[in-house]
């Protein structure tokens, strides 16, 4: 076949109507093939001669759309020096737009050795041809008519974000066309959008959408990576969520599902991985970075490059270090930004990405980038502030522009409504952590909070389990962590139980009430507001079934709490002071009130002593909807009502005072978590107002 030199650069095959473009990095290689494949799997091979800025490529004429192709790369086998080339191994393109399928794991040997079970085997290279079980790359044609999309660009302070998956939200839902379950398409559909909407949530945070290869343990269990942590394809979606095709089909439904979003002024948030593989450690599959170039993608051992630096927990660490692998992780993000319009990003483990050396750098080459950056800088940039090596948990010291997952937050909130945190910790979670974001300039909105997430618990699970149970996950019930601060309030899962079951869903309202009421940005995991449970696995990142699956089949138990759930965040998109732009100060002049204000149950002041725990997890709150600081666009100030919040995470009813006159003389019932279907009574200050144990009352000044 007639290839001609082409260019080095754009990365990746770029087709441009009469041919295609293909260029692939490697500075270490010898050689490199482009194996193209027709529908049979017939393979002809291309000498790529042309070799630039470490980029080896060709331009191949009449080659378009819907081909299939992958590399096969030249060099030395030499796993203690740290190269792994195998020319008998296909090779995915870290390019690619598009990608198949899975790894075929029992069509042949992706091991780039023979598997022997010694110890040293992976340093004699296997040569068994692998093309057979390896998914192969499509060119694609990129056009898209977007019509007038445009970002919805919700301020950050208005953000109510709701994690989920694309595959297990719409699955079982039986009001989508039975063929669009589980895709980009169903989530795309008028029945998931209506929901969405109706919920009033503003942005959705999918789990890895990036092309995703199954570790081959769980294929053996006859297992899948449900969540995705398992990236291969950093600039492909994962074609097992398209409805349909696999061609290239997947791009454009993904791309459509975008603009659907958009439409109904919903932003779309993707939880990225480029701290890791799926290639594993230096016992793991050949199945693209390890086969192209191992020593300049993986950050290896100094002084025994046979093995991998694990910052990640699943045998390897991606280099961002490296020129050439950082523009991999910009262009990743840049395509999805500019050719998908995706409104913002997770970091997965974002310390492995800030770890120049060994320690974790705020300063490091992968922010500095993304912080030039006139795209990539404007958009929603959202930090796992923690990876599992040394020093790696780093909660309120990433730098400006970024947000975090608070997980001191989720902690202090899940120990506060069990009546095991401090006064002053909860305070600090309530009001946006000035702590852990203010002295570096951030505001409230820097702290993602958060009670549960996918790796964990669910609500439901959290309060009906003092323990883990992951029988299912086939590790014994060692996988997954013991720390889940959570209590089953009597009884360990399903009870029949009335008493047990009345407590668990007041503690799901208490904690659903305390996310919406809280300074900085709530997010809410999929299913929580209406009980969803995964019957106590909090470790399901392999359960591509029921257990992980969302359930739409509501009794009035998990409709009441669904409704419940959205009235929390109506009010909270209603009235501001409960997503300030500001930092709280607690300050104030003689003749104004403050802005926030904390009291006993007695109605007086906290003290210092209260503050160190005397009075215990029952606590009150003034959030003052006059004293806002911030302003309209055209600078007006804003204005709102003023709020009370009587905490009781205590056992016991507990009698409240409410503050003086001052404060404001009538006030009216706007939500209880004991009573959430109570009629709105008035109340005048100083009245007394009884709180049931283990429960919440606002009230609003009128």
């Amino acid at each position: 076949m007639e290839a001609w030199p082409g260019q080095p650069f754009p990365l990746g095959p770029i087709w441009d109507g009469g041919g295609t473009n293909f260029s692939v990095f490697s500075e270490n290689a010898e050689r490199v093939e482009l194996c193209l494949f027709d529908d049979d799997g017939n393979e002809d091979r291309i000498e790529m001669t042309e070799r630039t800025a470490f980029n080896w490529h060709c331009y191949v004429p009449g080659v378009g759309p819907g081909q299939r192709y992958g590399y096969r790369v030249h060099g030395p086998y030499d796993p203690a020096q740290g190269q792994r080339f195998n020319p008998a191994k296909l090779l995915i393109d870290p390019y690619a737009k598009a990608i198949e399928g899975p790894v075929d794991y029992h069509a042949a040997n992706v091991l780039p050795y023979t598997p022997t079970g010694d110890a040293d085997a992976d340093l004699q290279p296997d040569q068994e041809d692998d093309a057979a079980a390896i998914p192969k790359c499509v060119v694609i044609d990129p056009s898209f008519d977007w019509e007038d999309d445009r970002a919805p660009a919700r301020p950050w302070n208005e953000t109510v974000i709701y994690e989920m998956h694309v595959k297990g939200f719409t699955k079982l839902n039986e009001r989508i066309p039975e063929h669009l379950r589980g895709t980009y398409a169903g989530l795309a559909s008028d029945e998931a959008i209506e929901y969405l909407t109706s919920l009033g949530v503003t942005a959705v945070e999918l789990l890895p959408i990036h092309h995703i290869a199954d570790e081959s343990y769980l294929v053996d269990r006859g297992l899948t990576n449900y969540w995705g942590y398992s990236s291969i394809g950093f600039l492909t979606p994962h074609a097992m969520y398209a409805a349909t095709g696999r061609r290239g089909e997947q791009v454009r439904e993904f791309k459509g599902m975008v603009k659907a979003l958009h439409r109904a002024g919903i932003e779309v948030i993707l939880d990225v991985v480029y701290n890791h593989t799926a290639e594993g450690n230096h016992l793991g599959p050949m199945l693209a970075f390890r086969g192209i170039d191992n020593a300049s993608y993986y950050r290896l051992v100094a002084d025994d490059p046979r093995f991998y630096m694990d910052y990640t927990g699943t045998g390897n660490s991606l280099n961002p270090v490296h020129p050439s692998v950082l523009r991999l992780i910009m262009d990743s993000l840049r395509y999805f930004v500019g050719d998908c319009h995706v409104d913002g990003f997770r970091f997965d483990l974002a310390s492995a990405l800030a770890r120049e050396f060994h320690e974790v750098d705020r300063l490091s080459a992968f922010f500095d980038v993304i912080h030039q950056d006139p795209i990539l800088s404007q958009v929603k940039l959202i930090a796992e502030p923690w990876d599992v090596g040394e020093g790696g948990y780093q909660v309120g010291n990433f730098p400006v522009l970024w947000t975090e997952w608070n997980g001191i937050y989720r902690d202090v909130m899940r120990d506060f409504w069990r009546g095991q945190a401090s006064t002053g910790d909860f305070a600090f979670r309530f009001t946006g952590s000035s702590d852990l974001y203010e002295r570096d300039g951030r505001k409230p909105f820097a702290s993602i909070n958060f009670i549960t997430a996918h790796d964990g618990f669910t609500l439901a699970d959290l309060v009906s389990y003092n323990d883990k149970h992951n029988e299912a996950n086939g590790e014994d019930n060692n996988d997954g962590t013991n720390d889940n601060r959570s209590w089953n309030c009597g009884a360990e899962g399903p009870t029949d139980d009335p008493g047990i079951n009345e407590l668990r869903a007041r503690q799901q309202r208490n904690f659903l009430a305390t996310l919406f009421l809280s300074q900085g940005v709530p997010m809410l995991l999929g299913g929580d507001e209406h009980g969803r449970s995964q019957g106590g696995n909090n470790n399901a990142y392999c359960q591509d079934n029921e257990i992980s699956w969302i359930d739409w089949g509501l009794d009035e138990e998990r409709a009441d709490l669904l409704h419940f759930t959205q009235r929390l965040i109506a009010l909270r998109r209603a009235h501001p002071v409960f997503r300030r732009t500001r930092f709280l100060e607690g300050e104030t002049e003689p003749t104004t009130l403050p802005d926030v204000w904390w009291f006993r149950p007695d109605g007086r002041k906290m003290t210092r002593r209260d503050w160190e725990g005397a009075v215990g997890p029952r606590l009150g709150v003034f959030l003052n909807g006059s004293e806002l600081g911030t302003r309209t666009p055209h600078g007006e100030p804003v204005l709102d009502d003023s709020f009370l919040v009587l905490f009781n995470a205590d056992g016991e009813t507990v009698d409240f005072t409410l503050p003086p006159r001052r404060f404001g003389l009538h006030w009216v019932l706007e939500l209880s978590t004991s009573e959430p279907n109570a009629e709105p009574r008035k109340f005048l200050a100083r009245e007394v107002v009884r709180v049931e144990g283990r429960s919440l009352i606002l009230l609003r000044r009128t």
